[in-house]
């Protein structure tokens, strides 16, 4: 995550030339920012994130490496999760003040307990946060929402937690 948007497409040139990584997500966000989501072996990714950071101006905001990320992350990122009325169980909500501690969030709620990511949102007309929505089981909701917190309350990037027992499904329409 980077402050300019001129320099974030600087470093995307620059990770993109030192490895072989995929682009996941590369786009401006709020605030005026620039957030890159990269893909690959963990020493290709260590390889490029070492390159944005070396053509990174002291724009680098945020940065993150997550190892064997959990598969349910990057549907739910690409707003590709679909539930049904039916399925939806507890709510879980998790709202970060960064975009990249979201990820973390999210990848630690899934590997924490069986639920469902169906939403992260990051940055885009949130004025560069991020939040997720989770369902499951009550129990799960708790362990997976508890372990995200974990994620983003250590790097100081909390803003607010909630678990929603019965949600009305209405509540949630606009992401199913």
């Amino acid at each position: 995550e980077l402050s300019s948007v001129g320099i974030g497409y600087k470093v995307l040139d620059s990770m993109l030339k030192a490895a072989d990584v995929e682009i996941i997500l590369a786009r401006t966000i709020c605030s005026g920012k620039y957030l890159i989501v990269m893909g690959g072996k963990v020493s290709e990714v260590e390889s490029a994130m070492a390159a944005g950071r070396e053509a990174g101006e002291g724009a680098l905001v945020d940065e993150l490496v997550l190892n064997a990320v959990h598969p349910s992350v990057f549907p739910a990122l690409g707003q590709a999760v679909s539930i049904a009325p039916e399925q939806l169980g507890a709510l879980g909500i998790v709202e970060s003040f960064s975009g990249v501690s979201i990820l973390a969030a999210a990848d630690a709620a899934a590997k924490a307990a069986g639920v469902t990511i169906f939403r992260i949102h990051v940055a885009m007309a949130l004025g560069g946060k991020g939040f997720l929505l989770l369902t499951g089981e009550q129990p799960d909701v708790e362990a997976a929402v508890s372990a995200a917190v974990e994620q983003v309350a250590g790097r100081g990037l909390l803003v607010s937690r909630v678990v929603i027992p019965r949600p009305e499904p209405s509540l949630i329409s606009e992401y199913l």
